[in-house]
């Protein structure tokens, strides 16, 4: 099929998501390679979204796609209810990288099945109904999961899901109270043992859920002090914590999940993305031992298809393999590092861009107006003609990514080469000199 019938068919039947389908004009993709993808024109584009933040260990990674391959020819299916090798491969590789408190898997197929999955065992298992999540978030598109969320797509499906609140964020750069990190002494998560007061938490509140870092909302990382003190609240409260690490996962942050940045233990964790690099569909509930034996005498009123689907295990198991043997979870780490610094000089240089922050491969710039109000470059939950001006430059520079709102993402597969990550950033330097016109 030549790539303009493939053009004209998508046009004519196939729905994109998150999207107005007329105005839409799309790459048709031919293939990729590591970081870097073309399109059927020959144009080569890096990666510097990892697709959709998943794509950890680059495009067509050779031993993902051999264990794809000899995973159909052994198993296509089996229903949920058997042991199978996979399945028992894969529970072991991650019991051996989660904390010692967590054993236990239930898998789903993606993220928001997984954050439906946790919620649905947070009350089954605590006898509570109310849930607290942050305003910037995003957690997934089915019902309860985009209840869950905070950003502004869950407005369309409301009311959702009952019983669920909101709490800020941990966003330094925005506070929502007005304050500055040290001399605030936390209040973020203060607010949230308030908010977990006035709702009675310890009779009625089941979890709290939260990303590890927020990712689509602006990668937002948390004070050192955030987590454990908010792991403290949890306890007082005896409200369970689950972290949400379907984008922070993976080696994204300089370890395998970003908690482990802050040195606590939620007692569930979510994941899918980089679990198969997004090879094959594959989500996952991690939960506490303490949970885990509540449900050996307890139903799980949890059920899928394709849970633990064999296809998807198996390729989940080399995935894991590819992060151990080239070493991808210190790698990010030390890559993070280049990128602070190369992010750092362009914030220097540029007086459109207002923040620099990430940690590991998970970066982004936060573009403004003026540094000294820190006003956006252009209003919340709206895209102007200066951010659509971005998206342009930047694909005619060879390089994808993210731009929300006011926020252009620098989250790379964990694969790509300095030389790569730098060619990109050149590229992004020339586009902020454009904005920097625009003010």
């Amino acid at each position: 099929m030549d790539a303009s019938k493939v053009k004209a068919l998508d046009r004519a039947h196939h729905i994109h998501s998150w999207s107005v389908q007329s105005q839409l004009d799309p790459i048709v993709f031919s293939h990729g390679q590591g970081a870097a993808f073309w399109d059927t024109d020959g144009k080569r584009y890096l990666d510097f979204s990892s697709q959709l933040m998943n794509l950890n260990t680059g495009h067509q990674h050779p031993k993902i796609i051999k264990a794809i391959q000899e995973g159909a020819e052994k198993c296509c299916f089996i229903g949920p209810g058997y042991a199978y090798e996979s399945r028992s491969a894969l529970v072991e590789k991650l019991a051996a990288i989660t904390p010692d408190n967590i054993n236990h898997f239930f898998f789903t197929l993606g993220g928001a099945e997984a954050n439906e999955n946790a919620i649905k065992m947070a009350r089954l298992y605590s006898g509570k109904d109310k849930l607290i999540s942050r305003y910037r978030s995003y957690h997934g598109a089915t019902m309860g999961a985009i209840t869950l969320t905070g950003d502004p797509r869950r407005w369309p499906a409301e009311p959702g899901i009952p019983g669920v609140i909101k709490v800020f964020d941990p966003y330094c750069y925005q506070c929502s109270f007005g304050l500055d990190y040290p001399s605030c002494r936390i209040r973020c998560a203060e607010h949230v043992r308030e908010v977990m007061m006035y709702e009675g938490a310890k009779d009625y509140v089941a979890a709290m859920i939260v990303e590890g870092v927020t990712g689509s909302n602006g990668i937002i990382v948390p004070p050192p002090e955030y987590y454990p003190r908010l792991r403290e609240i949890c306890d007082e409260f005896k409200v369970l914590l689950i972290c949400d690490e379907v984008m922070s996962g993976f080696g994204r942050t300089g370890e395998w999940f970003s908690f482990q940045n802050w040195d606590v233990k939620p007692d569930m964790i979510t994941m899918a993305k980089g679990l198969t690099s997004g090879y094959v569909p594959l989500g996952g509930v991690a939960v506490s031992d303490e949970i885990a034996a509540y449900f050996q005498d307890h139903m799980l009123w949890c059920g899928l298809t394709y849970n633990a689907h064999p296809l998807s295990c198996a390729a989940a198991v080399a995935c894991l393999e590819v992060y151990e043997d080239e070493d991808l979870i210190n790698r990010a780490k030390k890559m993070g590092q280049v990128i602070k610094t190369e992010l750092e000089a362009l914030k220097a240089k540029h007086r459109c861009v207002g923040d620099a922050r990430g940690i590991g491969m998970f970066w982004i710039l936060e573009l403004v107006k003026d540094r000294q109000t820190h006003e956006p470059l252009v209003p919340f939950n709206t895209t102007g003609d200066v951010t659509k001006g971005i998206m342009k430059r930047l694909r005619d520079g060879g390089v994808m990514t993210f731009v929300h709102w006011h926020k252009i993402f620098v989250v790379p597969p964990l694969v790509i080469s300095e030389t790569e990550l730098k060619e990109g950033l050149e590229v992004i330097d020339g586009v902020l000199a454009w904005v920097d016109e625009q003010l």
